[in-house]
């Protein structure tokens, strides 16, 4: 079975090719950083149009790079949401007409779902059932999956995400749009024990998280502060490690209470380089495998919705000639 995955929900235009015997055949995506940077931020608008642009000549190019056309393809997959919804519509609406042309069956994922079986695109992919912390955009989540479509949320964050405390405290910062991936970088220069940050619910049981007053408590820490290069840069790596130290030991308390023995590592920021050495190292203690995709499949991109549809049309999963967007989605309510 080969299918044709298209990811549209948010600021990032991809498009893949996924073969269930030769794995990932092509991986397109056309990211729009610069558009959104002079605004700080993703318009809504803005994106929507562009994926009207781009995802027809990336589609032709992946499948080009596939060596595959429409008679050599199964079925077309797509993220009907979580996401901007007129991202997303654009998204579903080009595949679903794709669908009816080529006479495939097309299908909405969710995005979530998605970040979740990214891992699997890997040379040595974890079997289920395992246990996945999810870090990606405005989620942050710890989930106990059984099986594909069968997805139980153990953990959830009660107000900002993880990625998104670090983007926020990247603005404080001053950094430049998108910017969590500037604050790590920032944090490699910093020295430790300069600035220490509280670590969120640690200090009470459950596997919840919250990180809006780490944010606050970021911004209290640059008040009357002259804004020096090396302040900034300890304030970076006081805060990505209270952060990294708060997800860590959730981790581990998620890994004894659920009895799991492999751990998966799914989402945006996981491509954080101090969050692997973290999480590598918990898995050590516990003598548990941890799984992470490559940061290339951590971010927001076409295969791991390839990868995806593939799995769920092997499951018999179709849908009609309706096509699904929604803006928001819970991952526990999808099935298979």
């Amino acid at each position: 079975m080969r299918v044709l995955g298209i990811e549209s929900s948010c600021d990032e235009t991809a498009v893949a090719v996924y073969d269930e015997i030769d794995g990932l055949l092509s991986h397109r995506l056309y990211s729009q950083v610069a558009m959104h940077q002079a605004y700080g931020g993703v318009v809504p608008e803005l994106a929507s149009r562009d994926h009207v642009r781009r995802l027809l000549p990336l589609v032709r190019q992946a499948l080009a790079d596939a060596h595959s056309d429409k008679d050599s393809i199964d079925g077309v997959a797509y993220t009907a949401g979580p996401g901007l919804i007129g991202a997303l519509l654009v998204g579903a609406s080009f595949a679903t007409a794709l669908g009816v042309a080529w006479r495939k069956p097309a299908l909405g994922i969710h995005h979530l779902e998605g970040h979740l079986l990214a891992p699997l695109l890997e040379p040595k992919p974890p079997a289920f059932p395992f246990l996945a912390l999810l870090v990606s955009g405005g989620h942050t989540q710890l989930v106990d999956v059984a099986a594909l479509g069968s997805y139980r949320i153990v953990g959830e964050t009660l107000d900002d995400a993880a990625g998104e405390a670090f983007d926020k405290t990247a603005k404080l910062l001053g950094l430049p749009y998108p910017g969590g991936a500037a604050l790590a970088t920032l944090a490699e220069s910093g020295r430790s024990g300069q600035f220490v940050f509280p670590k969120p619910m640690l200090d009470r049981p459950g596997l919840d998280f919250s990180f809006s007053g780490l944010k606050t408590a970021a911004l209290v820490a640059l008040r009357g502060r002259d804004l020096l290069p090396t302040v900034r840069a300890d304030i970076a790596r006081g805060f990505q490690e209270a952060v990294v130290e708060t997800l860590a030991e959730k981790c581990r308390r998620a890994l004894l209470q659920t009895g799991h023995r492999r751990l998966v590592i799914a989402g945006g920021v996981g491509a954080n380089r101090r969050l692997r050495e973290r999480l590598a190292a918990v898995g050590t203690d516990l003598g548990a495998e941890v799984y992470f995709p490559r940061t290339e499949f951590c971010t927001d991109n076409g295969a791991m919705i390839a990868l995806a549809g593939c799995l769920r049309l092997k499951a018999g999963m179709r849908s009609g000639l309706g096509m699904s967007a929604r803006a928001n989605w819970e991952l526990g309510s999808i099935g298979v």
